[in-house]
């Protein structure tokens, strides 16, 4: 008898695990754990992927249009993706330090780095190209240059620099629109198609959109008249 009581307690830990694993575990789903994690779990998030459409346009004019935009987007996007680098590490670095003069004091330096980092490649830019960085700061920082440059300096500062760029047909005060405007979409739609294809790192924007819905909705726009 007491054999059979020994074995009793030597199968019930098992056959009890092994209740409160089919009443948890649902046999008919598949299950993944990843490695270095313990838990079982259904689902894996992944980032989101796009199947493009061939590029379509109307005339070689758009095509032509559509190639040099590209160009343009590629070159300045690198320095709007380090803009908010920076931005995020100020930020960071500010929230810190705890007096305010200190603030004032540590902002001066980034700022001046920053323009140390940026102006002997931004005065090689043309205007079109300036214009679009100006996009894309909007778009990886959700702030207008404008705005960024009155934070980081002073409000005259920044009417002065943007009294400066309309000088040369650019507003630093310019969003990034792509629900609105079909050229800031073409943008995001080769920024998209960069990122799948791995030639530029992918940053998302912090403007509230979806690409998915934005090529939809564009479809059904007719494209621009020569």
């Amino acid at each position: 008898m007491r054999s059979y009581f020994l074995l009793f307690s030597f199968v019930l830990p098992f056959f009890l695990t092994a209740q409160v694993k089919e009443e948890t575990i649902d046999t008919t789903a598949y299950y993944v754990r990843m490695e270095g994690d313990s838990s079982w779990i259904k689902a894996i998030s992944l980032d989101d992927v796009y199947i493009f459409g061939k590029l379509e346009f109307a005339n070689k004019k758009e095509r032509l249009r559509y190639y040099i935009l590209r160009r343009k987007t590629l070159k300045v996007y690198p320095y709007a993706k380090l803009a908010a680098e920076r931005l995020v590490e100020l930020n960071d670095s500010l929230s810190k330090i705890k007096k305010r003069r200190h603030q004032k004091r540590y902002t001066k330096k980034v700022q001046k780095y920053i323009e140390g980092e940026f102006s002997a490649e931004l005065k090689k830019l043309t205007r079109t190209e300036g214009q679009i960085l100006v996009k894309l700061i909007h778009r990886q920082t959700g702030s207008t240059a404008f705005s960024l440059v009155k934070e980081l300096r002073s409000g005259w500062r920044a009417f002065w620099y943007n009294a400066t760029a309309k000088a040369f047909k650019i507003s630093l005060k310019e969003e990034f629109r792509p629900t609105a405007v079909l050229e800031d979409y073409l943008i995001e739609d080769i920024l998209q198609r960069a990122f799948a294809a791995n030639q530029l790192q992918r940053q998302k924007s912090v403007l509230d959109y979806d690409y998915a819905s934005l090529s939809n909705k564009w479809k059904t726009v007719p494209s621009k008249k020569d």
